[in-house]
């Protein structure tokens, strides 16, 4: 399987940094391949210009932005909110598992 990457995107890109790191963990403990990072929202259209991608989750706090980039990236990437619990609760491993269901 080809490593997968993984945006998470917030409205400064620090908030989700901790996240990102609990969301490694979570992925070396099931043997996943993936790469993760965090940015801002509005850098997200810009990076997916030129990098590869292949979720995007959202940080609760930019949910307003799902519709128009799910419009934008058009099943192209799948893009989805994080649970406002797993994200409050830094819960790398539900992460994790939502980002694995949708990279089916």
């Amino acid at each position: 399987m080809m490593k997968k990457q993984i945006m998470l995107a917030c409205a400064a890109g620090m908030s989700t940094s901790l996240l990102v790191l609990k969301m490694r963990q979570a992925a070396e403990e099931k043997k996943l391949e993936v790469d993760i990072l965090a940015l801002p929202v509005t850098e997200a259209e810009e990076y997916v210009k030129h990098h590869s991608v292949d979720l995007i989750l959202l940080g609760p706090q930019v949910a307003y932005q799902l519709k128009y980039l799910e419009e934008l990236f058009a099943e192209k990437i799948p893009v989805a909110v994080i649970p406002m619990v797993d994200y409050g609760m830094m819960n790398g491993n539900n992460v994790i598992a939502l980002a694995e269901g949708l990279m089916r």
